[in-house]
């Protein structure tokens, strides 16, 4: 799975990671535990919550 990070990030390690691998579903993991878990949203309540924080 191909994992990134966002464009805001500052590089300091303390980010999440999202993958868009898996069509409808969005995992998401800590980018300091690569072998641990990982939540999975559904592609809308992913975007919901992103628009949530923006604001």
């Amino acid at each position: 799975m191909d994992w990134f990070k966002s464009s805001y990030s500052n590089g300091g390690g303390v980010c999440v990671e999202v993958s868009n691998d898996l069509p409808g579903v969005v995992p998401v993991r800590d980018s300091k535990s690569l072998n641990g878990p990982i939540l999975v949203a559904s592609e809308v309540a992913w975007g919901v919550f992103v628009e949530h924080i923006k604001h």
